[in-house]
């Protein structure tokens, strides 16, 4: 019998976990962040901070994946935004563009990730931006912003990529094979993979980039559905995209394995159908928070065991009730 892409084994021989990616089997790395910091944090930055509908927030809440409970506060950004991308290595966490008060940014800042406080200047985006994929897609080393919207409002396919570890504005890394906003990215230490979003009609569409190099996009696959917004987390084999707007809110979760290529399978359901939806990952689990549900936003988290199927669980609350906010951790898929 063939053995199916994204198969899992143990090997007797070496004693280490194996996963088979439809040529041949790799080693599942077993580093985790949590042996160098204490346990993987999960970063949610800005967003609408509601009640008041369009009032941003500077806000940035933290978690400690491997537990539940409510989220503290870190600190806050150099402005109130909402609407950014992100990216982190597992040191630093940078947040990009999104729409200031009132008009887009191309501010890049930064924060270490382990302790706690205001954000820095980085940099600058190579024009101001909105509606960027976010969710940690990096490789540890490059950090990528990929699509989005300019002014006055025009959809772009641009991919900027920046060298985290140092500050400085974002260079040019190549083109998406289609030009969405409000896509939805997660990474391995290897491949970006970026799903969903507005080309201006929402997309199912999954494309995918090696970041260590400089080029354009290619096609991997589709999701289930059509959706924008959705929040996209990973561990350094699988990615995961939850929640969203088809355009009405979604609560399903969808999963592909990252080193294949091929459609989305489903996952299991979120605790809430949310669009405008944020998420992160630890190595083992994926954390989706906020949102916006009919009548308001959420507060809420929830969680999943990435190497399985099931629906979500509750984790806790963040400090705001908001949406279009983004996200990043220092134990994601790319580290």
């Amino acid at each position: 019998m063939a053995v199916p892409s994204g198969a899992l084994r143990f090997n007797s021989d070496s004693r280490k976990l194996e996963y088979y990616n439809g040529e041949a089997w790799w080693q599942v790395d077993s580093f985790t962040p949590d042996i160098a910091t204490g346990g993987a944090r999960g970063l949610f930055i800005w967003g609408y901070n509601a009640p008041v509908l369009g009032a941003n927030s500077d806000t940035i809440n933290y978690i400690t994946i491997s537990t539940t409970g409510n989220a503290i506060d870190f600190g806050d950004t150099t402005s109130a935004r909402r609407g950014g991308g992100s990216c982190s290595s597992s040191t630093r966490g940078l947040f990009a563009g999104g729409l200031g008060s009132p008009t887009r940014s191309n501010v890049i800042d930064y924060v270490t990730i382990s302790s706690t406080g205001n954000a820095q200047n980085f940099g600058d985006l190579s024009a101001l931006r909105q509606d960027l994929a976010g969710g940690g897609t990096s490789n540890g080393t490059r950090g990528l912003f990929a699509g989005g919207s300019e002014d006055p409002g025009v959809l772009v396919n641009k991919i900027d990529y920046v060298t985290i570890a140092s500050t400085g504005d974002a260079q040019d890394f190549g083109d998406l094979i289609i030009s969405p906003e409000l896509t939805s990215g997660c990474s391995s230490s290897t491949r970006a993979v970026y799903g969903g979003g507005n080309a201006p009609s929402v997309v199912n569409v999954i494309q995918f980039l090696t970041i260590s190099t400089l080029g354009n996009a290619a096609d991997f696959g589709d999701l289930l559905t059509a959706g924008r917004s959705i929040g996209a987390c990973s561990n350094s084999i699988r990615g995961l995209w939850g929640g969203g707007n088809a355009p009405g809110n979604s609560n399903t979760i969808e999963f592909v394995t990252i080193a294949t290529l091929g459609n989305a399978q489903d996952f299991g359901d979120l605790t809430q159908a949310r669009g405008t939806i944020s998420a992160c990952a630890s190595s083992t689990r994926g954390t989706w928070a906020a949102g916006d549900i009919p009548g308001t936003n959420s507060n809420v988290i929830d969680y999943v065991t990435i190497m399985s199927t099931g629906n979500a669980i509750d984790f806790g609350d963040l400090l705001i009730t908001g949406a279009q906010l983004t996200a990043c951790s220092n134990g994601h898929g790319g580290l």
